[in-house]
């Protein structure tokens, strides 16, 4: 570690890993080392793992395996909520140098400097209970757009879910220091900031994860609105029953805030809902649901669902199903039911078997298209602003509007981070619309 080496990031999972990748990659950058982007020949690879499925399990193991055919000689670090959870196992990849848990992973360079000739991986992770800490991250990878993490942790005990178990208990970034953040993102030409925690909307609880502070994350909202330098805040996945009618309502006359919505279901019927140990039925989210509609009538809603939880016979899928369908939201992300240890679920009667779950999924993937679709439809002819981004994909470039429609144009550099007003138009081949766009590029 005494000369500048390469080092190359792999992050896996949410938008939350993403920021934190970004704020390690910083320590190294800080120190002279510098940054490539996976896959690259590299002295170093970090691997920013997920656990929330059993396919980013091994997934871990490919991306191992990928850079150390790239680089046999290069020391590999791992990270993230499945090296929390499964450390000695992970410590049983060949060649894995170092893996680091939800406590020490902010101190990888300390870490990577004690790291002497061992063959065998070194493990530093400390039982899950003891992490009673607030690690600020922020992405600045992107010009366009930021992920902001304002809160970390989850004292939800859902039946299906090991992320309380990887990130510990619920606790939250200062007001203060949040909107210092997204200055500094601000600084470096980021116009939109996406707002991540575990729980976003549990934001408010303290450093030690069990006292309140006396703010919440209505009040975060409030303070971002007001923050000049950024032109768009968006909110990340947030539970039903800590999206608010108040922040609703605050979101439909906010000027930064965008009328996009991701919330998590789960389960359309009531039954599954309380087996999973969900904080809500499926009245309250569709009063939510029927809300943002009313207050914002070109919202953009995503939902989160799982398929084939223990329980669930063909009867209570149906019910999903039908309530999904009949909903009036934009896209769905499906995930497949799959057994996690120290679960809950994992005891439960009614396990349903894999082809039926992957069947299941794939009826709801071809329904989110068919949702979506009617989205993008539903906005022909409508007038929006458009924030476009660095891609060029067979000459063409990418935005979303605010109410997160995928709009397309022929590539232009000069529009790269900049917003324009444009009139949606037709479907495109690549499943984005097409757009007329106005004269003058606002910004």
């Amino acid at each position: 570690m005494n000369r500048p080496q390469r080092v190359a990031f792999h992050t896996l999972g949410c938008k939350l890993n993403f920021a934190e990748t970004s704020s390690i990659a910083r320590q190294f950058e800080s120190k002279g080392h510098i940054r490539l982007d996976f896959p690259a020949e590299a002295d170093i690879y970090v691997i920013n793992t997920c656990s929330v499925t059993e396919n980013a399990d091994k997934e871990c193991k490919q991306i191992v395996k990928k850079a150390l055919k790239l680089s046999p000689d290069a020391k590999v670090v791992i990270v993230g909520c499945y090296a929390q959870l499964k450390p000695e196992k992970i410590a049983g990849i060949k060649g894995v140098s170092l893996v680091l848990g939800a406590s020490e992973k902010f101190r990888i360079l300390e870490h990577l400097h004690e790291l002497g000739i061992e063959s065998e991986a070194q493990v530093h992770a400390c039982e899950i209970g003891t992490v009673d800490f607030f690690m600020d991250a922020f992405s600045s990878g992107d010009r366009t757009r930021g992920f902001l993490k304002v809160q970390d942790g989850c004292d939800y005990t859902c039946a299906f879910c090991t992320i309380p178990l990887a990130r510990g208990k619920s606790r939250s970034d200062t007001i203060e220091n949040s909107v210092k953040n997204s200055q500094k993102l601000a600084v470096e030409g980021i116009k939109e900031i996406v707002l991540t925690g575990v729980n976003l909307g549990d934001f408010g609880k303290g450093m030690s994860g069990g006292k309140t502070k006396d703010y919440n994350f209505f009040d975060l909202l409030q303070a971002m609105d007001q923050v000049n330098e950024i032109d768009r805040f968006r909110i990340s996945s947030i539970e039903p029953n800590l999206l608010t009618d108040e922040i609703i309502d605050f979101v439909s006359t906010s000027n930064k805030f965008v009328p996009h919505f991701h919330i998590p279901l789960q389960s359309g019927s009531d039954t599954i809902l309380k087996l999973m140990k969900r904080r809500y039925l499926t009245a309250l989210y569709t009063s939510r649901i029927t809300n943002i509609i009313a207050r914002m009538p070109d919202a953009c809603i995503g939902v989160d669902v799982i398929t084939g939880f223990p329980g669930e016979t063909d009867a209570e899928f149906e019910k999903t199903y039908a309530y999904l369908r009949d909903l009036p939201i934009a896209y769905l992300h499906v995930f497949t039911y799959s057994e996690r240890t120290n679960t809950v679920a994992v005891e439960m009667p009614g396990k349903v078997e894999y082809s039926i779950r992957k069947e299941r999924t794939h009826r709801l993937r071809i329904l989110s298209e068919k949702k979506l679709r009617m989205f993008y439809e539903s906005q022909s002819g409508k007038n929006g602003k458009v924030l476009w981004e660095g891609d060029n994909k067979a000459g063409f470039m990418h935005g979303y509007t605010r109410n997160y429609v995928k709009v397309r144009k022929p590539f232009d550099a000069g529009s790269i981070n900049r917003v324009s007003d444009i009139l949606l138009c037709d479907i495109s081949e690549d499943g984005s619309v097409n757009v007329m766009e106005q004269e003058t590029i606002m910004s």
